[in-house]
């Protein structure tokens, strides 16, 4: 199966050099899930020509906000719904989660609660699901169309579920501790707070679901639908 990842942001350059960049991340995420892969870097307005083009699409995290003036994002927007209307399946993760809820109706904004950085405990359906997040913004709006999979006291839409046609997670599936910590070197200081970012050191230890939430991806795009 072959799944379409829409690149829309992309790794500090000393943190891509060291553990690739996001597209890489995925790749390592999903690996022997009968999944292949190919890149579209649509934050640079290379878009596929046509829904149809991959069986699936996959929409990574991004610095920029969903709400944000960028060329890329308006024509994403188009593509999700075209995908959605055509029930193609697409996942989004941080940003793709993000902009797929906007795109189909939801909010977006920058949250007055501030900053989840790192290890966090999400209620999964009664089962407890820790991945590392980056993010400020969150989906406080969710579209008709989605049911709420997964969430937390911090953050109530951490994953929506549209039918068989979107699955999307706010948390990161894909990063690793070490990147997390990256980031954190790399971006975090003077806009999170120091004090998030040594709990988020202090977890590193804990357990992390990555390959949970892995399995779910593979099994949601890979069912059946008539």
């Amino acid at each position: 199966m072959l799944i379409g990842i829409l690149q829309t942001g992309q790794a500090p350059d000393v943190l891509r050099t060291e553990m690739g960049d996001y597209p890489d991340m995925f790749i390592r995420l999903l690996a022997n899930r009968g999944l292949t892969f190919k890149t579209f870097h649509v934050e640079a307005m290379e878009f596929p020509k046509d829904v149809h083009d991959c069986d699936g699409w996959l929409i990574t995290g991004s610095r920029h906000g969903a709400y944000e003036d960028h060329a890329f994002i308006k024509p994403l927007e188009d593509f999700i719904r075209d995908a959605f209307a055509h029930r193609v399946p697409i996942v989004g993760i941080c940003f793709g989660h993000q902009i797929i809820a906007q795109a189909l109706g939801g909010k977006v904004e920058k949250f007055k609660g501030g900053w989840a950085v790192g290890p966090q405990d999400y209620n999964f359906g009664g089962e407890t699901i820790s991945l590392n997040a980056w993010h400020q913004d969150q989906v406080v709006e969710r579209p008709e169309a989605a049911e709420v999979i997964g969430s937390n006291a911090f953050c109530e839409n951490a994953a929506l579920l549209y039918g068989d046609s979107a699955y999307t997670v706010q948390a990161h599936p894909e990063y690793g501790n070490e990147f997390i910590d990256g980031l954190m070197r790399t971006r975090g200081k003077g806009l999170v707070p120091d004090e998030l970012m040594q709990q988020a050191r202090a977890r590193f230890s804990d357990r992390n679901s990555s390959a949970a939430i892995a399995d779910r991806i593979a099994d949601f795009f890979k069912q059946t639908r008539n």
